[in-house]
């Protein structure tokens, strides 16, 4: 090893012992300054920093940083909570990276995003779309939000989560029950939405056949149910049997005429 090698060595080392000396407080404030992208990187170098990204303490000071006026935001009504700083600074990332939202509206917006999304992807029995697609709407109308603006608002972020899925069988089942999913809703899921008590006052058997046509904008939007077609019949084309293609392929025509010639063909 040459003297200079043997120089530049010493002065890594001497550096990381620098760093492992700082305090945790100063830890936060550099890793706050260094790019999004290499978080996850620095996380993975010791547990000491994983568990400054798994503590409140860093995100809320990358939440003061990256969006200051998010500091001053009130908490607002609805179903859908804001929850602590990591969850908040995601919600604002998403609703500025793929929403490109400006404005106050912004954070709520990323927090229906992340609903909707978890909903989808990790619960292992996820409700009606129109169930939760009327969350949404509520959550939106709670906040002053026109119908219009609900609605629309409610389409974005629905087409954004379907196109974020991920190409596998449980996102084929899923789209499958969605493209097979009515536009009537039976009524005790939506007593339960507003208060699970009820289940206990009603016999299930009974609420099971009453059934509720959703009016707008409670209704699904056609964009949305389109798009969850489009993907079954282009992304997830040789995943179908022969009957479930047939019986998705009925539900198509049932809601749209005509239908794209790309659909058709098993």
């Amino acid at each position: 090893m040459t003297a200079e090698s043997s120089s530049d060595a010493d002065t890594i080392t001497s550096a990381d012992n620098s760093i492992e000396k700082l305090p945790d407080h100063l830890l936060i404030e550099i890793f706050v300054r260094v790019p999004i992208s290499d978080w996850a990187s620095i996380s993975c170098v010791k547990k000491q920093w994983a568990n400054l990204f798994h503590g409140e303490c860093l995100w809320q000071a990358a939440l003061i940083k990256t969006y200051p006026l998010a500091v001053q935001a009130k908490r607002w009504p609805g179903p859908i909570p804001q929850g602590l700083s990591k969850r908040r600074f995601t919600a604002l990332y998403i609703s500025k990276h793929i929403f490109a939202l400006d404005g106050e509206i912004d954070e709520l917006v990323g927090h229906t995003y992340l609903f909707l999304k978890e909903q989808l992807e990790v619960s292992t029995m996820p409700p009606p779309s129109g169930i939760l697609h009327g969350t949404i709407i509520d959550q939106f109308i709670s906040c002053g939000k026109s119908s219009d603006m609900a609605q629309e608002l409610a389409s974005q972020i629905w087409l954004a989560v379907l196109d974020s899925l991920e190409e596998n069988e449980r996102t084929f089942c899923l789209l499958k029950c969605l493209a097979q999913e009515g536009d009537l809703v039976p009524m005790y899921l939506l007593s339960v939405a507003v208060s699970p008590m009820l289940m206990l006052d009603y016999p299930l058997a009974c609420l099971n056949y009453l059934q509720v046509f959703l009016p707008y904008p409670y209704s699904r939007p056609t964009t949305v149910q389109w798009r969850v077609f489009e993907k079954l019949f282009t992304d997830f084309r040789d995943c179908f049997s022969r009957v479930d293609y047939f019986d998705v392929l009925a539900c198509a025509k049932n809601k749209f005429q005509p239908i794209p010639s790309s659909w058709l063909g098993y």
